[in-house]
This record gives structure tokens, C-alpha cells and sequence, in this order.
């Protein structure tokens, strides 16, 4: 019989509890225990709903306070020598959001999605030493509600892969001590019960690095799978195809190995592999990432397809990847347009797709309430392929008409005529645009939305806050201003809003690190822009103040890859129509006198295709879409562009040929380290290296963020550096920003004289 499974499940909350309760423990407004009384209340309502579903593999040890890679840093003891003195909870806060002079750890994005995760930071006299404490005791709590789980770990080749060493050394030369404490944990793990099943989570092998890395899984995992008999060893990988690492894996003795159906379709020439052994498969045929209902349908023919191939005894079906990546329930979407929400499911409407399909493929009888959900799905995406809501003939057509990519002059004339024009010196400070929301703030813009408060006060109240930053902006001292973005929710989402095609949902709530939530507008159909979206107050703004304040939009690619997708029409195709909007919102800008204007693009490499097959098509429509979005803009117009944190190494040329005049990156964690690639290359157009890390608490002295300018003196010359903060202020406290600014500029004036 064909069983079900889910590979992890999100742990923020139905309704953010997670995120609160985090946030009061930071301010000392929450004790240690009530932390733990939330995680425990949401692990066992989790737990209940996938066992309502009969789900049969449910997963223990996917709930983490931060991050699952932080979570194995804290159970493998490879904690870095600077945090020393520190443990429990302090210690875990402090890798991820660093303490007093402790720099937290790098943090990047977890593969292709907008997830990120704490980088383990290793060396070659990294010492390993089990803590098995959350692991162990996450199962056994599972087991007294009635759930006797699998146990999810993050693999060791996975774990060195994403790992980052500081003395040059290979991170792979630890493969031998770090399979000691995995043995070690296995060993512990399987006095549990007589019969446990562990998923490896190794996704490193759907990437091309992973490829090149291969010959290590049959010696690991036959080594994991020695320690003891009553382990399960399941092998999971997500997000793309993993042909090179199942060729490996069928040698193996191992339980199970988990493909991703979804957005590895290439995994289908592996069954006949597969069959052959005695692994059971996992398949992932309902999309983790996207909001989209399956066609259960087409989803049921795509099993029974399987099932011809793979004996249904060693058939097991779920998600793609974790729903991590997706919302809770649509049960809270209320205001939410009917046809539209009749498209969607969330997280706990796909535990209802799974148990459907698997009930088909077993040709068991569907309940009443499957019934209904069965047949609500055939109708719905009836509704959904003739819908005028989604199909714009006048955007098509412009999107046909599209003739113009470039702006009209090359960087070269273009940087000297805005520099005579905007006449910024050496070193020009500025950050990155928006500045802390308060929850004074938060508090307005929901009463506006609400209808309790009218559009005069509302209005009044925004005006306040914009003049209280450019006040402070120009007493710190900082040189080209921005408005804070007050009126903002989040970056995409503000401009989604006012975009035709795009929905919103209440509680759509997902995970970005930490306690950061956001929520993903949800792009269903053709994109329009009816009217100026940011002119409003970026003029507003502008005319407070004689110094240059900068226009804020977010790019194409980062809305594109910050939104739920509709998945009817290529990418790319969709990216064009969002081009055109910010085309038309540029224009726009200029005209009102606004002379420098920012197009963030912090999602372009998180876009990016995990396998390099992909990577020409996915680089040609983004580096189009974005030149496209700018080429209303005039000579004289300065075009700034941020990125957040990425490896640049592999793509620094689709960064220039992006052509923007000025980009600003995330470098504070990483040190200069990430901008020698600019400097090897012979990077010609500006750049804002970010000498303040945003995602932490710590205020930065002076002489830090001098140092930290000098070590970028030692690879560009101050003549095309900008100084600014690694990202957006929003996050941070007004106690945090404020000290931290004025000793930016304080630094930086102490620069410029070196």
C-alpha cells in the first residue's frame, strides 16, 4: 500500500506566535519558559494536524527557534572560539544575531529560495562534540502525543557544503570527525525505538557543486547506515533534479530516498534505477514552494505512472520540500476574492491533497469532506483556465511591442554627468532606504486600512514621520537622503497593491530567518500599474530638504521572485510586464525632479537556477527585465541597485551587464571578502559595500566601522565607493539606527582624511 509523508512543516505559527514570543524574549518582555511553553503548544498542534491528515512519515526536529543549520551547529559543537564563555539559549542567539562586540555568523540564502540560513564557520582545528539534547527530546515529546516520528537531521556533506572555513582550509578535510558525531547521535537516537526512521536532508546534490561531490555518498551513508539496524536511513533531497546522486544511492543499502517531482522532473528517468533495489521512494508531488491547489487529477495520473514502475509497498508520497516555504491555512482569508482563493492552498490544505491522492492511488473510498475537497479542486481549475481576471490583452500586446533595453548613453558619459550634476565628493554616505517601523506605525497604517482612522489623519501621520528622518538625516551629517518608507508594509507587497493582477492575503504569513516573517503577494495574473505608485512621497520628501533624497522601487526580478508566482506562463514573461510598471513609475519620478532613484533587486540571485543548464535562460530574461525597468531613465538620473546576501563570484558579470550605476551589497558579515571579486574583475560602475550589519542588534562603534572602510580602501578606490548600511533599517530600533548612522558618518569623515 502507497503511504504519505511530509518532509518537514513550517514552526513560525498559524499566527505568528513563534515570531512574538522571539521578539519578547529578545526585549526581556518574555521568560525562557514561556519561549518553550510556545514552541511546545505549536509542535503539538502541528503534529495533530498531520496526523488528522494520515500522514504516515511526520516529521520531529523541523522545528527550530531560528534556523535548522543553526540548530545543527548547536548539536554538532562546532561553535566558533569568539563565543566562547556563552551557552544555552545565549549562546544560540548570539551565532545568529551576535552580542555586544560578538559578531554573529554569516547568514545567506538556503538554495533558491527566500530562506536564509546561519552559516557554519569552521576551520582545521574545528572540534566536534555531540549535544543530542533538542533532538532526543523532540522525538519523545512527539511520542507522548501520540506520533512516533521520523527525525530530521540537516546531512553532514550538506552541513560541510554550505559550511564557510576562515583559514583557507577545505571544509570536506572534517568529513572523518564530523561522521564521529553523527554516529555518536544515530547511536543515541536509536535506543528511542525499536523501529526509527531518520531523513537526511541533503539537497546540496541537486546542485552542479553537488554533482562534482558524489563519490562521497556511498561511503557516508554506508557507514550512517552500519551504526544500528533498527535506523531508517532516508536519504532527502528537494528543489531540482539529484540523477548523479541516486546513481550512487541504488548502491546503497539505505531505507528510502526522497526526489522532488515538482521542479525535478528529471527525476522520472531514475524509477527504473530505483526499481531495480530495494529503496523505498519518497516522492514529492505537491509543490512546497508555491500557493498554487495540485491538479489532483493530473497529480493522481502521475502516481499511478510511478506506481507501474516503483512496487506501491515502496511508494510514499508528500511534498517537494519542506511547507516551510508556504502559509499555514487559508482558513483565515476572508476578504480574499472567491475565484481567487479557490486557486489556492496553503499548508494545511496540501496535507489534504496528499491524503486525497494517496487514498485515490490505494482506490480507497474518499470520505465526505474529501469528496468535497476533491471536487471543489476539478471545478476550481476550471474557473482558473477561463478566468478574465488573470488575461489582459493590452499588457500582452505591450509586452509584444517591447522594442528598448538600453538607457542612452553608456556608463562612462553617463557617471560624468551625474556627478557634475548631483556633485557628491568622496565617499557620499546614504543608506538603504527604509528606517525602523514602529509599531506606532504598524498601529496607523492598519487603522487606515481598517477604515477606523480617515486619509487626513492617516496622511498627517506619515508626513510626521518623513520629516522626523530627513530632521535626522540631515543633523547626522548623511549625504544623499531617503523618505524611510513609512507608507510601506513590506517591499513587495506595497507595490503590489497597487498593481493590477496581484491579490493579497491576510495571514499568509512565511519565514525568512528568524522572527522576520513576510508575506508573499500573490501574483495571479496579468501585472498593470494604473497610476504612480511612489511619487506622491518621494516628492513630498524631496521638497523637505536641499539634499538629494532618493526614489525607492523595488525591481522586477525581486518582486517576481518575492511573490507567489501564477505558474501558467513562463517567468519570464510575467517579469517583462513587471519591467514595464517600473518603466513607467521611473518616468514618472524623473519628470517630479527626483534626480537619483534606486531599484533594489535584493531576490536577483535568489532566482537563480540550481542547475547551470538553466542558468543562461534565467539570467537573460532577469538582466532584461531589469535593464528594461531603467531605460526611462535619463542620463542624468542616477540608478542605484541593492543586492542582500549573495555570492557574487559565479555572477558578476550579469551584475554589470545589469548596468547599474551604483549597487550596494551585503558585506558586513563577510568582511571585504565578497568585494574582491569587483576589484579582480575590473568592476567599472559604483559600488556601497554595507560597513553596518542590519540583522543584528549591536551598535557599531567608530573605529569598527573605520576599519571596516579601510579594508574596502584596500580594494577600490574611495573615488567609486559609497558608504551605507548592508540593507533596509526596518527591522532595527530607532535606539539601534540613530547611534549607529551618526557613527557611519562619524567614520567616514575620519576616512576620507586617510
Amino acid at each position: 500500500m502507497i503511504k504519505s509523508y511530509v518532509t518537514g512543516f513550517g514552526r513560525i505559527g498559524e499566527q505568528r506566535e513563534l515570531k512574538k514570543v522571539l521578539e519578547n524574549f529578545w526585549a526581556k518582555k518574555a521568560t525562557k519558559d514561556e519561549l518553550e511553553k510556545t514552541a511546545s503548544i505549536l509542535k503539538k498542534r502541528h503534529w495533530k494536524y498531520q496526523k488528522d491528515a494520515q500522514i504516515d512519515f511526520i516529521s520531529s526536529n523541523d522545528f527550530s527557534f531560528y534556523d535548522l543549520v543553526l540548530d545543527t551547529i548547536i548539536t554538532l559543537g562546532c561553535i566558533p572560539d569568539r563565543f566562547k564563555g556563552l551557552d544555552g539559549l545565549e549562546l544560540y542567539f548570539a551565532l545568529a544575531r551576535g552580542q555586544k562586540d560578538i559578531k554573529a555568523l554569516e547568514m545567506t540564502k538556503w538554495f533558491n529560495t527566500n530562506y536564509h540560513y546561519i552559516v557554519p564557520e569552521l576551520n582545521k582545528n574545528t572540534k566536534f562534540k555531540l549535544n543530542s539534547q533538542k533532538i532526543i527530546n523532540e522525538y519523545k515529546e512527539a511520542k507522548e502525543n501520540g506520533i512516533k516520528t521520523k527525525i530530521n537531521l540537516i546531512g553532514p556533506i550538506t552541513f560541510l557544503a554550505l559550511s564557510k572555513t576562515n583559514d583557507g582550509s577545505c571544509s570536506f578535510e572534517l568529513l572523518n570527525d564530523i561522521l564521529v558525531v553523527y554516529e555518536e547521535l544515530l547511536e543515541e537516537i536509536s535506543k528511542l525505538d525499536d523501529e526509527i526512521f531518520v531523513q537526511f536532508d541533503e539537497p546540496i546534490f541537486v546542485t552542479d557543486f553537488g554533482d562534482k561531490i558524489v563519490d562521497k555518498i556511498l561511503p557516508v551513508y554506508e557507514k550512517l547506515n552500519s551504526v544500528s539496524k533498527n535506523i531508517k536511513i532516508i536519504f532527502a533531497t528537494y528543489f531540482e533534479e539529484a540523477l548523479k546522486a541516486v546513481d550512487e544511492l541504488v548502491k546503497s543499502s539505505i531505507y528510502g530516498l526522497e526526489l522532488d517531482f515538482v521542479y525535478g522532473q528529471k527525476n522520472e528517468l531514475a524509477l527504473e534505477k530505483i526499481a531495480k533495489t530495494d529503496l523505498t521512494l519518497f516522492a514529492g508531488i505537491i509543490d512546497g514552494r508555491n500557493v498554487w491547489k495540485s491538479d489532483i487529477d493530473e497529480r493522481l495520473e502521475f502516481v499511478n505512472k510511478i506506481s507501474t514502475i516503483i512496487p506501491k509497498d515502496r511508494l510514499v508520497l508528500g511534498t517537494s520540500c519542506s511547507l516551510l516555504h508556504v502559509p499555514f491555512s487559508l482558513k483565515y482569508e476572508d476578504k480574499l476574492n472567491k475565484d481567487i482563493k479557490s486557486w489556492l492552498s496553503f499548508a494545511l490544505e496540501k496535507l489534504e491533497e496528499i491524503a486525497i491522492i494517496t487514498k485515490l492511488a490505494n482506490n480507497q473510498e474518499l470520505n465526505e469532506t474529501e469528496n468535497k475537497i476533491y471536487q471543489e479542486n476539478k471545478n476550481s481549475l476550471k474557473t482558473k483556465s477561463t478566468s478574465t481576471l488573470i488575461h489582459d490583452k493590452n499588457v500582452q500586446q505591450r509586452v509584444k511591442s517591447i522594442s528598448k533595453f538600453q538607457r542612452e548613453k553608456d556608463f562612462a558619459e553617463r557617471i560624468k554627468i551625474q556627478r557634475q550634476i548631483l556633485n557628491y565628493g568622496i565617499l557620499p554616505t546614504t543608506t538603504i532606504g527604509s528606517f525602523p517601523q514602529t509599531s506606532e506605525l504598524r498601529q496607523v497604517r492598519n487603522a487606515y486600512k481598517k477604515g477606523l482612522i480617515s486619509k487626513e489623519v492617516y496622511e498627517d501621520d506619515i508626513k510626521d514621520y518623513i520629516d522626523n528622518c530627513i530632521k535626522f538625516q540631515e543633523e547626522c551629517g548623511i549625504d544623499v537622503l531617503v523618505h524611510g518608507e513609512p507608507e510601506r508594509n513590506d517591499m513587495v507587497e506595497y507595490f503590489g497593491e497597487q498593481l493590477k493582477g496581484y491579490a493579497f492575503s491576510k495571514n499568509g504569513w512565511v519565514q525568512s530567518y528568524g522572527s522576520r516573517c513576510v508575506k508573499p503577494p500573490l501574483l495571479f495574473g496579468d501585472v498593470s500599474r494604473p497610476e504612480p505608485m511612489t511619487v506622491k512621497w518621494i516628492t513630498y520628501a524631496q521638497n523637505k530638504t536641499k539634499k538629494i533624497v532618493k526614489g525607492m522601487l523595488t525591481g522586477p526580478v525581486t518582486i517576481l521572485n518575492w511573490s507567489f508566482v501564477r505558474n501558467d506562463i513562463p517567468r519570464g514573461e510575467i517579469a517583462k510586464q513587471l519591467a514595464l510598471c517600473i518603466n513607467d513609475e521611473i518616468a514618472d519620478l524623473q519628470n517630479s525632479g527626483i534626480k537619483i532613484i534606486q531599484v533594489d533587486e535584493a531576490a536577483f540571485k535568489e532566482g537563480y537556477p540550481l542547475r547551470e543548464v538553466n542558468v543562461a535562460e534565467y539570467e537573460k530574461f532577469a538582466v532584461d527585465c531589469f535593464k528594461l525597468s531603467v531605460s526611462s531613465a535619463k542620463a542624468s538620473t542616477q540608478i542605484h541597485t541593492h543586492m542582500c546576501y549573495s555570492e557574487f563570484n559565479d555572477i558578476i558579470k550579469t551584475i554589470e551587464a545589469m548596468d547599474a550605476d551604483v549597487i550596494s551589497i551585503e558585506t558586513t558579515r563577510s568582511g571585504n571578502e565578497l568585494l574582491k571579486i569587483f576589484a579582480k574583475v575590473g568592476y567599472k560602475q559604483e559600488v556601497g559595500p554595507g560597513v553596518y550589519d542590519i540583522h543584528s542588534p549591536r551598535i557599531p562603534n567608530t573605529k569598527e566601522i573605520l576599519n571596516q572602510i579601510k579594508a574596502l580602501l584596500e580594494v577600490l578606490p574611495k573615488e567609486r565607493l559609497w558608504i551605507n548600511p548592508d540593507c533596509g533599517l526596518k527591522t532595527r530600533k530607532w535606539e539601534e539606527v540613530k547611534p549607529s548612522l551618526i557613527n557611519l558618518v562619524k567614520a567616514t569623515k575620519l576616512a576620507r582624511e586617510l
